[in-house]
């Protein structure tokens, strides 16, 4: 999801990138070798993996805060949010990555909306200068190309492969994540623009979510309906220049 972070700053002696992984994983689908693993195994198996993908992709630093997924998903229970503000304002990120806010998971939903909340109560001097939503379980072709953040993921394709490898107890459970998003970016690369030749090899989408930290008393669920209604519109006017 947040690859263009991790390539941002590979090897870069000044730029690091932190990952922060909200949810514990214990309650991840499993089949193979993970079949019988009960769901405290499991989680350490998902610490694990995360631990070898911050290692492989050199990152600063690896965040795994543990929560179930039951926990993000209570809007009334504020130690997530707490937690978020602790390590923000102990980072200071410049960009930050998360989901999108049209994500199709639940549990991928509560973590943008926890984060956008954790921003709000930051001091405007520590927030960072760009948030991004992300792709992950919906993606963002949809968006008009105004709209769309669009991240370069054409180099170091041989890391990338790598990270997304990491997760075998994913990826064997049955959910081949490492070919589908690595599909994805493919396609965008090339179905992004119609009348030209591919600028990237490699493409994924962000939507910009910086505006809903900037000004804390916009209305997350009337920006969200912008930006479909921005996408209806562009779909009608298509319809009505070729009617």
């Amino acid at each position: 999801m947040a690859c263009d972070g991790i390539l941002q700053c590979f090897q870069k002696p000044d730029k690091w990138f932190c990952g922060v992984v909200v949810t514990d994983g214990r309650s991840s689908p499993r089949s193979g070798v993970y079949a019988n693993m009960d769901d405290k195994t499991m989680m350490k198996v998902r610490y694990e993996e995360q631990k070898r993908a911050a290692n492989i992709g050199q990152y600063g630093s690896q965040i795994l805060m543990g929560f179930p997924s039951s926990t993000v998903r209570d809007a009334t229970n504020k130690i997530v949010i707490d937690d978020l503000v602790k390590i923000l304002n102990h980072t200071q990120p410049d960009v930050l990555y998360t989901h999108n806010l049209t994500d199709k998971h639940p549990t991928h939903i509560a973590v943008v909306l926890r984060t956008i909340e954790a921003l709000r109560q930051m001091d405007r001097a520590a927030l960072p200068n760009k948030v991004y939503g992300c792709e992950a379980w919906r993606d963002l072709d949809w968006l008009p190309d105004s709209l769309k953040i669009c991240f370069d993921c054409s180099d170091k394709t041989d890391l990338q492969e790598s990270l997304l490898g990491v997760f075998d107890s994913q990826i064997s459970a049955g959910k081949r994540y490492d070919l589908a998003a690595t599909g994805r970016r493919l396609a965008h690369a090339t179905f992004f623009q119609s009348h030209a030749t591919d600028t990237y090899t490699h493409l994924s989408f962000g939507m910009d979510l910086t505006p809903l930290v900037v000004d804390p008393n916009l209305d997350i669920e009337g920006f969200t309906r912008g930006l479909l209604h921005q996408f209806e519109q562009d779909v009608i006017n298509a319809l009505r220049a070729a009617s």
